[in-house]
C-alpha cells in the first residue's frame, strides 16, 4: 500500500515537472521573437545613431554655402584625414574613355585638377552622389557651363565644359539624376566632360575614387590623409607632388599625399599598377611585397 502511494506521488510529481519544463520551453519559444525584435530595433537605433554622427561631422565640415567662387576654402580647414562613403555612388557618365587624367601639365605649365572623359554634346552628365547643388555658372576661359554638388559625404565634384545646365542653385538632387549635358563650352578643346573631386577645396584625383573603364568605385570608401596640415602651402606642396610624374619621384609624391587603394576580386600587382597609373616596383616597394606575393581582396595597399 505504501509503495503504491509512493509510486503515485512520484508519477505525479514527474508530471509536474514535465509540464513546468514544457510551460517553459513554451515561455522560452515566444520570448525568442521577442528578443530578435528587440535586438533588430537596437540595430536600426544604433545605425540611425551612427548615420546621425556621420552627417554632423560632414556637416562641420563646411561653415559656409558660397554660390560663387568653387575654390573658396582655406587649406588649414582641411582635417588631418576623413573617411569618406562612396558607396550609392552613380558614374557621371555612361563613357569608359579617359581622354587626360589628373596632374602637371608640361605643355600648359599647370596643374590639371581633375581627369577629363570623353562624351558627345548632348550627352547626359549625372550626379556622383546625392547631395546640394552649390553652383551653376558660365566662365568664358575657364570651367564653361559648370555645376559644384556639395554630397551628403563631404566630397564636392566639379562638373565643366557642359552645353547646357538642368539644375539650379540650391536644387537636391539624387545620386543619378541628370545635372547637364556634354559640351564644348569654356576653355575646352573639344567634346569632353572635365570632372573634379574635392574635399574642402583641397583636389582629389577622381581616378582614385571612380574606376570610369569599369565603370565603377575604386572601394567601399576612401580615406584621404592630409599629411601637409601642418603647412600653409598645402595647395603648393600637392601641385609640386603631383607634378612629379615618373619613377621614384612618382612614388615619392603618392606617399606623401598618403593614398590608398583597395584590392578587388581579381587584381594582381600589374593590374592595379596599370590601373593607378604606377610600376609594380613602387607597389612592392611602398607596402614591402615581392613581385610573386599574393594579394586578397579587401586589402588594403598604399601608393
Amino acid at each position: 500500500m505504501e509503495f503504491k502511494k509512493m509510486r503515485g506521488f512520484a508519477l505525479g510529481l514527474l508530471a509536474f515537472v514535465g509540464s513546468f519544463s514544457v510551460y517553459g520551453q513554451d515561455l522560452i519559444a515566444r520570448q525568442a521573437p521577442i528578443d530578435r525584435k528587440l535586438k533588430s530595433v537596437d540595430s536600426v537605433a544604433l545605425q540611425k545613431l551612427i548615420q546621425m554622427e556621420e552627417v554632423d561631422e560632414i556637416e562641420s565640415l563646411y561653415t559656409s554655402w558660397n554660390t560663387e567662387n568653387p575654390h573658396c576654402y582655406a587649406a588649414n580647414e582641411v582635417p588631418d584625414s576623413f573617411k569618406i562613403d562612396l558607396r550609392g555612388f552613380h558614374m557621371p557618365t555612361t563613357s569608359r574613355k579617359v581622354t587626360s587624367n589628373y596632374g602637371y601639365r608640361r605643355s600648359f605649365r599647370r596643374m590639371h585638377y581633375g581627369i577629363d572623359v570623353k562624351v558627345y554634346t548632348g550627352d547626359t552628365i549625372s550626379a556622383a552622389f546625392d547631395g546640394k547643388v552649390r553652383i551653376v555658372k558660365y566662365d568664358a576661359r575657364g570651367y564653361g557651363k559648370y555645376v559644384v554638388i556639395r554630397h551628403n559625404n563631404g566630397l564636392e565634384t566639379i562638373y565643366a565644359h557642359m552645353s547646357k545646365h538642368l539644375v539650379a542653385v540650391d536644387d537636391e538632387v539624387k545620386a543619378g539624376q541628370p545635372i547637364g549635358l556634354g559640351g564644348n563650352t569654356g576653355r575646352s578643346y573639344g567634346s569632353h566632360l572635365h570632372f573634379e573631386t574635392r574635399l574642402l577645396g583641397q583636389p582629389i584625383n577622381p581616378a582614385f575614387l571612380f574606376d570610369f573603364a569599369n565603370q565603377d568605385v575604386t572601394g567601399d570608401y576612401y580615406v584621404y590623409v592630409n599629411n601637409n596640415r601642418r603647412s600653409n602651402a598645402n595647395t603648393t606642396l600637392l601641385a609640386k607632388a603631383n607634378k612629379l610624374q615618373s619613377g621614384k619621384s612618382k612614388s615619392s609624391a603618392s606617399a606623401a599625399r598618403g593614398q590608398y587603394y583597395k584590392v578587388r576580386k581579381g587584381d594582381s600587382l600589374y593590374v592595379i599598377a596599370k590601373r593607378l597609373g604606377v610600376t609594380v616596383n613602387q607597389l612592392c616597394s611602398l607596402n614591402r611585397l615581392a613581385k610573386t606575393s599574393k594579394i586578397r581582396p579587401g586589402q588594403i595597399l598604399k601608393y
